[in-house]
């Protein structure tokens, strides 16, 4: 299919991913990690802001072709990690909460910091799993997010790690920001989602461990068959994989919206999606009449 209709999509949702910030074996901003889009240097660990820079000078861009931006960031707890110069992620939850806590202003900070440099604003908008179960909240965050965009600002989501861990209540964790990102472009009735990841696409099977793996292009529709490649596939850091991408990819193409999973390796990848070039695996709109978007997110369905 020819991309270039990508080019007239009005409202995104982007999403860069904890395994482009965390390093996968001890839980420290990521600087071995082979082929994703590592925000730090390789050295010392610490954020490369330069990287930063220009994922942040290409959401400028967008915005300034009148497009709505929202940018959904994971690592909170791993910017948190090297800020209190703990060795490893932590186990504990506790410990977790306070690395989230210290990690998610100081990323922020850095965030606020190099949007001003382009004459835009972010906010901060941090998610716990009752937007979705509550309609009342739900209707909130809705109506927030549409009150940011018109005024121009760029969102910044994430999971709110603070209160929302993995070993704490299921009622309060989405499980990882891929799932998130496309609970966020259904409420905001988006027109894309692209994926940064540590993949460069869907194949047809873990292209870290079978070199005669193939890359596919284009999916139309998300049957039993696509579902198992995705198993396996992708980082073994945090909850996301191939798995959860493709979940993602249910919930945003049932929502009226086209999704495509990019490295985030090169953020000119922002740029070539947009530009309709034929780059990752693009998931085209596709309206199944079984799948329920809401019952999918409120059971959890993504997890199974």
């Amino acid at each position: 299919m020819d991309r270039e209709y990508l080019k007239d999509k009005k409202k995104i949702v982007i999403k860069i991913g904890s395994s482009s910030l965390i390093h996968e074996e001890t839980g420290g901003l990521d600087y071995v990690k082979i082929g994703s889009s590592s925000l730090t240097h390789p050295k010392t660990g610490n954020l490369d802001f330069i990287k930063l820079e220009r994922l942040v000078r290409e959401l400028c861009d967008l915005r300034n072709q009148d497009k709505d931006v929202v940018l959904v960031s994971s690592g909170a707890i791993g910017v948190g990690v090297q800020a209190l110069g703990l060795a490893r992620r932590p186990k504990t939850t506790s410990l977790r909460q306070a690395c989230a806590a210290v990690g998610q202003g100081q990323l922020m900070m850095i965030y606020q910091k190099l949007f001003q440099e382009y004459h835009s604003t972010a906010a901060q908008v941090l998610l716990t799993f009752d937007v979705i179960s509550s309609d009342e909240r739900r209707k909130n965050a809705i109506n927030t997010f549409n009150e940011l965009l018109q005024l121009g600002v760029v969102p910044i989501v994430n999971e709110n790690d603070t209160v929302a861990i993995d070993e704490l209540d299921d009622s309060v964790a989405f499980g990882d920001n891929d799932t998130l990102s496309a609970i966020v472009a259904s409420m905001i009735h988006a027109d894309l989602l692209i994926l940064l990841t540590d993949i460069d696409g869907l194949y047809t099977d873990d292209p870290h461990n079978n070199p005669d793996a193939k890359l596919i292009p284009e999916v139309n529709c998300i049957d039993d068959h696509i579902m198992d490649m995705g198993k396996g596939a992708g980082s073994k850091y945090g909850t996301g994989g191939m798995t959860t991408k493709i979940a993602a990819a249910r919930i945003a193409t049932n929502s009226n919206s086209d999704m495509v999973i990019v490295s985030g390796a090169d953020m000119d990848n922002i740029v070539k999606v947009m530009n309709g070039e034929s780059i990752g695996t693009l998931f085209t709109e596709y309206k199944d009449h079984d799948f329920d978007v809401v019952r999918f997110i409120l059971n959890k369905e993504y997890l199974i």
